[in-house]
Order: structure tokens, then C-alpha cells, then sequence
């Protein structure tokens, strides 16, 4: 049986494991964490719960204008059975704000679930990734020999540029649903 409750602390080990596990398949594979990140505005952190272990979760910062979902992942094992939608359920009555948003790349899966659950796409931009094997020459700061990764965001409009040379290239999109 599947319980959707609030995070506690004793959740950290299981929560941690079912975020790298369901990203690790994903565009977001190097979006590692070793610790759950804490919110400067007010969040709902649910879980997914079975036998004592995280299977599911989603987090929900709350700001002034709407509601972001910072983070939403199902271990791998118990995906396609309906706990994201089972958690988007629950966090939704305990939002007083207009919009919930959210941030993704072009896992189709994960946007087709987005398009699915009511949300529609708002903006695109770019993540941008320099690796060592790139021989792009990036400024590097005084003092620093040579930039040998990079993270860095672009326009949508130099998709095609910047897939000339880097090898890595995401659109990562803004979704919003109103509610």
C-alpha cells in the first residue's frame, strides 16, 4: 500500500535514492544532490511512502505570485503506475496561489505526463554544457588556466549554434497550469 503524506527527516536516505535513481535515466542525470535542498519560501514536501521507503515525491515552493515544482521523481521500479499524478493530486488543494509551474528538459515522457496533467508550455531556453572534450575555448577568469566544464544557459534562438559546438544541448522548457 502507497501512502502520499508530508516529508519527515527519517524519509532523507529513501528520499535521496529515489531522486538520483529516477533522474539517472533522464537529461537531469548530472543534477546530483547529496543533501534535500531547503526552500527560502514556504514548500509542500510530499512523499510517496511504501514499506518505509520513498518511492515518489514532490516538492513545492510557494511564492508570492504561484507555486513552483522544484522537484517531482518516481524510482525507476514504480514509475508508469500513477504516483506522479497521485502526488500532483494532493499537493494541488493545499495551493492558494493562481499558477503552478514547472521546469523540464525534452525527456518525452516527462513532458507528455506535464501536457497530460493540465499544463502547457510556457517558454523555452537553453541549457548549455561545456565538457573538457569540447574544444570550445571559453574565456577563462585571470588567473585561471582553462575552462574545462560549464554550465550556462542561452536562448532558444541560438539552438542551432549552439548545437554546432557543444555536444551537449538541452531545451529545457517552462510549463504552467492555472488553477
Amino acid at each position: 500500500m502507497t501512502e502520499i503524506r508530508e516529508y519527515q527527516d527519517s524519509d532523507a536516505t529513501s528520499w535521496l535514492r529515489c531522486r538520483v535513481l529516477s533522474f539517472l535515466t533522464t537529461e537531469y542525470f548530472d543534477d546530483v544532490v547529496v543533501t534535500r535542498p531547503s526552500f527560502e519560501n514556504p514548500a509542500h514536501r510530499l512523499v510517496a511512502v511504501q514499506d518505509d521507503t520513498v518511492i515518489g515525491l514532490m516538492d513545492v515552493e510557494i511564492l508570492a505570485d504561484r507555486a513552483t515544482i522544484d522537484v517531482l521523481a518516481v524510482h525507476p521500479d514504480h514509475q508508469r503506475r500513477g504516483l506522479a499524478a497521485q502526488l500532483l493530486e494532493a499537493v494541488l488543494p493545499r495551493l492558494k496561489v493562481g499558477v503552478l509551474d514547472a521546469w523540464t528538459r525534452g525527456d518525452a515522457s516527462a513532458n507528455a505526463w506535464y501536457q497530460r496533467s493540465g499544463f502547457v508550455e510556457n517558454f523555452r531556453y537553453l541549457h548549455v554544457y561545456k565538457s573538457w572534450q569540447d574544444d570550445e575555448t571559453l574565456a577563462a577568469p585571470e588567473g585561471v588556466d582553462k575552462v574545462m566544464s560549464a554550465f550556462m544557459h542561452a536562448p532558444i534562438s541560438a539552438e542551432a549554434a549552439m548545437r554546432e559546438r557543444f555536444a551537449r544541448v538541452h531545451v529545457c522548457r517552462q510549463y504552467v497550469r492555472a488553477l
